[in-house]
């Protein structure tokens, strides 16, 4: 059974305390506080998951109260509801800029409270699970390139490159941001790649080579084993990122806008920060001569029409390259 979630109530009023706490008991855990000072020392040492707020209180109000939390790095992630019978704009304008969530005036309603306090639970359920998400990519990104002589930050800046392209070609911004996410997760198939061959200071041999190549289909097989569309995205983007336009790619040998249009995108990326970053066995290209050998490869290796417009994208490109250079 999951543990209750504990929810502080800060009310000098006694009467006030008792209809909130009927209100929740059934559902949380409730702590209770008939002041400032004695409110704080409970959220610094008890850590509840939001307080219900009052503002009126003598000696130490509300805001101060809010105020001083929100300066804690202990308690600044707390959700703080303001519950006042100050229902002006100004107030409730205040309790915001203080760093409240949200506000409700008294008398409450019972299901009025229920709903916020589950609202903004919820909320803090969901950027919790975002933020084990993103990890969980970064991890997957840079155990692809762990013992490779790719640097970290190869893949983060691939990926900006691959949403701008997104959104330069007019896909949905929710798409984009898939893409940036999916994009640093294409060579995570090489964690199945022996050491000797990613490692390599010469030129593969055939059947190294024959093996490096597996990487793509290795990674599309770890990362299809997740139903979210991130991971089912960067799946796609890890099988197809080697395909060529022109059909001569690997693993499948497929051509033109048979390549999902997501592998398309990231391959242009993939290679264009390649050229124009410093490995151990060559000094960066600039942006200009990669986006001239990128041009040389449109219809032979790339999308011509994503070669046209990521070449236009010439300012943009070095405004991300000065970026993450900085």
């Amino acid at each position: 059974m999951a543990e209750k979630k504990t929810i502080l109530i800060v009310d000098d009023i006694a009467d006030n305390i008792d209809v909130l706490k009927d209100i929740l008991i059934d559902t949380y855990a409730v702590k209770v506080a008939k002041n400032g000072p004695t409110a704080i020392k409970i959220a610094q040492k008890q850590l509840p998951d939001l307080i219900l707020l009052d503002v009126m209180m003598p000696g130490m109000d509300g805001y101060e109260v809010c105020e001083t939390l929100k300066n804690d790095n202990s308690t600044a992630h707390i959700p703080i509801i303001f519950v006042t019978a100050k229902n002006e704009e100004r107030d409730e304008a205040k309790g915001f800029d203080v760093g409240a969530v949200d506000y409700i005036t008294k008398p409450v309603s019972s299901a009025i409270v229920l709903r916020r306090v589950h609202n903004h639970l919820s909320l803090i359920k969901a950027d919790q699970l975002n933020q084990l998400a993103r990890s969980a990519i970064r991890m997957m990104g840079e155990a692809g390139h762990y013992n490779d002589t790719d640097t970290g930050q190869h893949i983060w800046r691939m990926a900006a490159y691959a949403k701008a392209l997104a959104l330069e070609i007019g896909l949905p911004s929710e798409f984009a941001e898939m893409i940036e996410l999916a994009a640093p997760m294409h060579d995570t198939g090489k964690i199945g790649t022996p050491d000797s061959i990613l490692k390599a200071p010469r030129k593969l041999t055939p059947d190294e080579w024959e093996i490096m190549k597996q990487h793509s289909q290795i990674g599309a097989e770890i990362l299809s084993h997740s139903e979210n569309p991130v991971f089912k995205l960067a799946a796609e983007i890890a099988l197809n990122h080697h395909e060529r336009w022109d059909g001569t790619g690997y693993p499948k040998e497929i051509k033109g806008e048979d390549i999902p249009l997501s592998a398309r995108l990231v391959a242009i990326a993939d290679v264009f920060d390649a050229l124009t970053m410093k490995r151990p066995y060559k000094t960066p290209w600039s942006v200009e001569d990669a986006l001239a050998e990128i041009q040389a490869s449109s219809g032979s290796h790339f999308d011509p029409e994503l070669v046209i417009t990521f070449c236009a994208m010439k300012d943009q490109l070095l405004e991300i390259k000065n970026k993450w250079d900085d």
